[in-house]
């Protein structure tokens, strides 16, 4: 449920709790002030350091403008001088030229960090988005910064199974599964769980959103900044908002684009819940976007009548996969992204159309998955799964999670069951869990921050923007009304893009919160 495109990343994210599991998290414990001093001695060795910028390699296959590096975090803040790893940074520097004025040097104002999300997603390819119109001022005041945060791609990687077992279809999406069903997928949940263990070993329990904040601190100070610019996406906006609360006063300026509710109680198992029910909504505006374009497509005038349309192909695919290698699963996994973005909606309307014409082509095209990249969906989802069931206590009844989405199925079928399976590993965690941090600032604690959101994002719903809006003091929102990318700051949205080279550019925030037009819906 990752995905990213050139303005903006998504990450399927998750939700708390009931289990009650050691602290570690809580800013008073006696951990927790060990892994600030901890922090504070990896930040100014990293200081000290730097980074070495110079080619990146071979296997990045990026352009001469792009710039790599490593820097050095502990594996356990508590013990600052232990176990070093590496995370591999990118950079390409501030372009210094106004694209509306190509005799003005612009200043330079420093780094720009960007998190896209997941957790398990690569930032290495974000500073090249400098080259995109939308991006071109930012571009030129900010040295544009990426990395791989702990445990993505190079940086210390993590890995849960053998990438050849990953895209094993065609495969099922029951959206009211069997009791049989259900005991398989519990036994693959368990498997996967015991398989991060064996696989990761005992450096598995300090992959956690806690050490991704504290390591966007060392990045910091590796990069030579006194304070730090950061713009995170998704789940990028969750450790964003972790590392405010713990380091306020090293902030600069913060964008949390398409914001994670960040209350503990919402962290991770409450959040899932909540993100399922809004794909139900998104997959309702697909629907009725479809429907308005009947005379192009051919699936039906009313939504109901698409969602009749859909059925019919997971029934024929059950039947006979396409390809031999498109069933319902792979199915799913296509038009969940057009959840994600509404850029998706033409290409998986057009492909569901052909398919029940007859011509599969354009939905195999569309829904088989690339073996070629196995390896590196299979470190992604290790990552996820790791970050997210070490954050927070889960659920370790399996009737519990069976009561809370069976009620949810019956008014949210599209995606329930698909979020269950992916996050019922943390069921049967086999590290100790955190309690999570209660993001919070005080008046006058952290400068004005800015936060995005789209009113009908499903991946991270409104009410996420709302509730770090009123946690952290001195935030803006900013609103695309009607609207459900995941994840607006430089798209398509000239209104959002403008509040947002206003805010990173002069520091100059709307003195309440905006609201923008939507962008233009797609065109068949």
């Amino acid at each position: 449920m990752r995905a990213a495109v050139v303005y903006s990343a998504a990450g399927s994210f998750l939700l708390t709790a009931l289990t009650a599991t050691p602290a570690g998290g809580s800013s008073g414990a006696p951990g927790a002030v060990a892994e600030r001093n901890g922090t504070v001695v990896a930040a100014a060795r990293a200081a000290e350091a730097g980074i070495k910028f110079g080619a990146c390699t071979k296997e990045m296959d990026a352009p001469g403008n792009l710039q790599c590096g490593t820097v050095s975090v502990p594996l356990d803040y508590a013990h600052p001088n232990g176990k070093q790893i590496n995370l591999t940074v990118s950079r390409v520097p501030a372009t210094h030229s106004d694209p509306h004025n190509s005799k003005r040097r612009v200043p330079r104002k420093g780094a720009l960090v960007y998190n896209p999300g997941g957790p398990g997603s690569s930032g290495m390819y974000f500073p090249l988005v400098g080259t995109v119109p939308e991006w071109k001022r930012i571009a030129a005041a900010y040295d544009l910064v990426g990395y791989a945060p702990r445990g993505v791609g190079r940086s210390a990687p993590l890995s849960c199974q053998d990438p050849e077992n990953l895209f094993k279809g065609p495969s099922s999406a029951p959206t009211h599964p069997s009791e049989s069903y259900k005991r398989q997928r519990i036994a693959q949940a368990k498997a996967y769980a015991s398989g991060c263990a064996k696989r990761s070993g005992s450096a598995l329990r300090y992959y956690t959103s806690l050490n991704n904040a504290r390591d966007l601190d060392v990045l910091r100070a590796a990069l030579g900044e006194q304070k730090l610019t950061f713009m995170g996406a998704s789940y990028g906006t969750y450790f964003g908002s972790l590392y405010a609360t713990l380091f306020p006063s090293h902030v600069r300026r913060m964008v949390f684009d398409a914001a994670v509710n960040p209350a503990p109680e919402q962290v991770w198992y409450r959040n899932n819940l909540a993100q399922s029910a809004a794909f139900e909504d998104r997959w309702a505006d697909f629907r009725e976007w479809i429907a308005r374009h009947d005379d192009v497509y051919g699936l039906g005038s009313t939504a109901e009548a698409v969602a009749g349309s859909y059925e019919k192909a997971r029934t024929r695919l059950a039947a006979e996969p396409a390809g031999g290698k498109i069933g319902p699963g792979q199915l799913q996994s296509a038009f969940l992204m057009a959840g994600y973005y509404d850029d998706y909606w033409p290409s998986r309307a057009e492909a569901l159309s052909a398919y029940l014409k007859g011509d599969p082509k354009p939905l195999i095209e569309q829904a088989e998955p690339v073996t070629e990249s196995a390896a590196e969906a299979e470190n992604s989802n290790a990552v996820y799964t790791a970050v997210e069931c070490n954050d927070a206590p889960w659920p370790t009844d399996w009737n519990v999670w069976d009561r809370d989405n069976t009620r949810l199925a019956r008014v949210a079928p599209f995606e329930t069951w698909d979020n269950v399976w992916a996050n019922l590993p943390c069921a049967f965690w086999p590290v100790a869990r955190q309690r999570p941090l209660d993001v919070r600032t005080g008046p006058g604690e952290l400068p004005p921050t800015l936060i995005l959101a789209a009113e009908r994002d499903a991946a991270a719903p409104y009410d996420g923007a709302l509730e770090l809006n009123r946690r952290l003091a001195g935030s803006v929102l900013v609103t695309e009304r009607d609207a459900g990318t995941h994840g607006v700051g430089g798209g398509p949205n000239a209104c959002v893009n403008g509040h947002l080279d206003a805010y990173l550019l002069e520091g100059r925030l709307p003195a309440r919160h905006a609201s923008c037009a939507p962008h233009p819906e797609p065109k068949p």
